[in-house]
């Protein structure tokens, strides 16, 4: 089976994705694993982030899911109503991932709460970023959206006028994002406030 998941590297351990539905954790020195869990279906494109030792990552069972890093036990997991290619977000006890069902969720990385939805017009591929209160995402309805980290709220949005799969990076005060149009983009950001 592929991986096409990207792996995430931490305390010496390397937790990857699989096509197989696994989600696999490897000593990364002697590469032996150390753990693996099936999650239900195939992990085709979502990549685990790994925050206060818990393992966050989506799956195309339409499961954003939450598990110890040290076991692989399932700590939580909660529904979208379709397939998840995007990687979760982590930021200020806050998990934000994107759903083809084409909505942005932000979940308690504690609990699993959903803490608010926002709609997109299409299926979210991309992986939102994260940046002093705003959360970057690119959506299939040719969008790029900045919304409040906290509540959800739209900021803004910028239409490129093809569908945004890329997922946007955030450095040194500007926001890239590629497009299908053959494009990127690039914003200057207003400063961080204190």
């Amino acid at each position: 089976n592929y991986v096409s998941s990207s792996p995430a590297v931490v305390n010496g351990v390397v937790y990857v994705g699989s096509e197989d539905g696994n989600l696999y954790a490897f000593d990364a020195q002697k590469g032996k694993r150390l753990w693996n869990v099936l999650l239900g279906t195939a992990i085709r494109v979502s990549s685990p982030a790994v925050v206060n030792g818990v393992v966050y990552i989506g799956s195309e069972d339409n499961y954003l899911y939450a598990l110890d890093s040290q076991t692989g036990k399932t700590l939580w997991k909660v529904a979208t109503k379709s397939y998840i290619h995007s990687s979760p977000a982590v930021a200020n006890g806050i998990v934000y991932i994107g759903s083809t069902d084409g909505n942005l969720y932000a979940f308690d990385a504690v609990t699993g709460q959903q803490v608010w939805r926002v709609s997109t017009g299409a299926a979210v591929f991309s992986s939102p970023a994260v940046a002093n209160g705003v959360i970057y995402i690119g959506s299939q309805d040719d969008k790029l959206y900045a919304l409040d980290a906290e509540t959800g709220t739209l900021l803004w949005s910028y239409m490129t006028g093809r569908p945004i799969d890329s997922s946007p990076v955030v450095t040194n005060g500007m926001l890239y994002a590629g497009s299908w149009d053959g494009k990127v983009y690039a914003f200057g950001l207003p400063p961080a406030t204190a």
